[in-house]
Parts: structure tokens; sequence; C-alpha cells
């Protein structure tokens, strides 16, 4: 069981190219798709401008910055960061020190805080990072990942990076087993289950496993119809340590995790 209030962090993409359109807002629907996560409970607001998903390719960090800019400033002007906390999903230290220096708190890195630019920025403004493991990169991660055992080897990168970052006196760090990223359907089932393995580390977990594939290959299923299977494994994840879920759907996993509480905080007779 998770000892820490689960938390929800809401995506918002701004680019063209994230897997799931519900996601994707330019910047004049952006305000108005942040004040709807606010009201629907979202304790974290992740904002990206590049997609990650299975054969992407990266974009220049001045093309990531452009998309994210004015949303940003937004942000800062309208002082919504004191309403919500920012999160970025990004791994350019470019974009990373213009967010850090506009109210946001947490760097959600998917390559793991390889850069240490990443690390000195976070650590430089206080934030929050979090440390993702991914075998290879967006473009090839799903090109037949092998591991000998995907919870050992997923351990010792985290255990690796979390050293790395102290190292640059980064307090404040959450863990990301990474769902999808470089993974089977057997190597992230076999991460779901578990999980509570990895709560020895000493750090909150992350998991986000939000409309994505692992679900059609257990039930047939397009993206849009993927949010029952997502719920599943989100509330599977609390009862085995995840205290922040990154969802598409807020409204919808707020109530759900009301009820799990509800359930959980009543006696065995």
């Amino acid at each position: 069981m998770n000892k820490n209030k689960t938390k929800i962090m809401g995506v918002l993409n701004a680019n063209e190219d994230s897997f799931f359109k519900n996601s994707r807002f330019n910047e004049s629907q952006a305000i108005t798709r942040i004040e709807a996560l606010i009201n629907d409970k979202a304790d974290i607001i992740d904002i990206g401008a590049v997609s990650s998903r299975p054969g992407s390719t990266p974009v220049k960090p001045e093309v990531e910055l452009q998309r994210i800019k004015n949303i940003v400033d937004s942000i800062y002007k309208q002082k919504l960061y004191e309403k919500v906390v920012f999160s970025i999903d990004s791994y350019e230290p470019l974009v990373i020190d213009y967010v850090l220096n506009k109210g946001f708190k947490i760097v959600n890195d998917i390559t793991g805080l390889q850069n240490e630019e990443v690390i000195k920025l976070t650590a430089k403004y206080n934030a929050s990072a979090v440390i993702m493991h991914m075998q290879n990169d967006p473009k090839t991660m799903q090109e037949k990942p092998t591991y000998k055992n995907v919870v050992l080897e997923v351990e010792e990168f985290l255990k690796q990076q979390v050293q790395k970052a102290e190292s640059f006196g980064l307090k404040d760090i959450i863990l990301d087993v990474g769902i999808g990223f470089g993974k089977t359907l057997e190597h992230n089932l076999l991460l779901l289950k578990n999980l509570e393995y990895f709560k020895h580390l000493g750090y909150e977990l992350l998991i986000g496993a939000s409309r994505k594939s692992m679900i059609d290959k257990i039930v047939t299923s397009s993206i849009e119809q993927r949010l029952p299977g997502t719920l599943a494994i989100h509330l599977e994840s609390i009862n085995k340590g995840a205290s922040i879920i990154r969802c598409h759907d807020v409204k919808e996993h707020y109530q759900a995790i009301k009820v799990q509480e509800a359930i959980n905080t009543q006696k065995i007779l």
C-alpha cells in the first residue's frame, strides 16, 4: 500500500503528434484546458511539446520551446502555478530552464536524467525530478526490447540515476518504471506486478499507463476505448505503492481513486 497521498497528474500536450488527440492543445485552448483540469481535481499538470510515442522523432529544443512558450507565459502571468503544481515533460535544458523560471516545480524526464545539465538546473531551482526508465529512445524503443530480468535491470538503472542526481545536490526525486517505454506486454505486466518492490528505494513512485497499447494487447481496443483498462492498471498500481498517477482522464481517475480510498479506509471486522 502507499503511505503518500495519491496525486493525479493530468496531461496536456502542446504538439500536433501526441498519441491521444484529446490531450493536444494550442495556446488559446490550453488555459481553458488547464482550468478544467484544476476543476477536475488535478494535483499536477504535466505539459509537454514533443511526442514520446513509439516511433516518434525528436525536435530541436528551439522548436520545443516555441511550441510551449506562450502557454508557459500565460500560466505565469495568470499565476496559475499558485492553484496547481506544473510539471514539464522534457529533457531539454533550454526548455527546462525557461519553465522553471516561470513557476514550474517538476521536471518529468523520460531519459531518466541522463543529461547532467538537466540535473544541475533542477537542483538550482529546488525543483523535483521524475527519473523514468526507458530502453533505447522513442524512435527505437519498441523494436524487440529485451531484458534478462526486467525488474532488476530497471531497479539498477533507477538506483544509478538517483545516486548521480544526489551527487549534484538534487533532493526531491520521484521514480517511474516507464510502462511502455522499451518494454513488451510481459515486461510491463511484470513491472506492475512487482511495483511494491521498488518502494525499498525510498522514493515516491509515479505510474503512467494512460490509454497505452499494452491495454490493446490484452483486449483489442482503440486509444479512445482504453479508459477502463487504464483505470484498472492505475488502481492496482496505487494498491502496490504508486502515489502519483499520470493520466489523460483526471475527472474519472479522481472518482475511481476516491471510491478506492473509501473502501481501503474501512476497518476489517
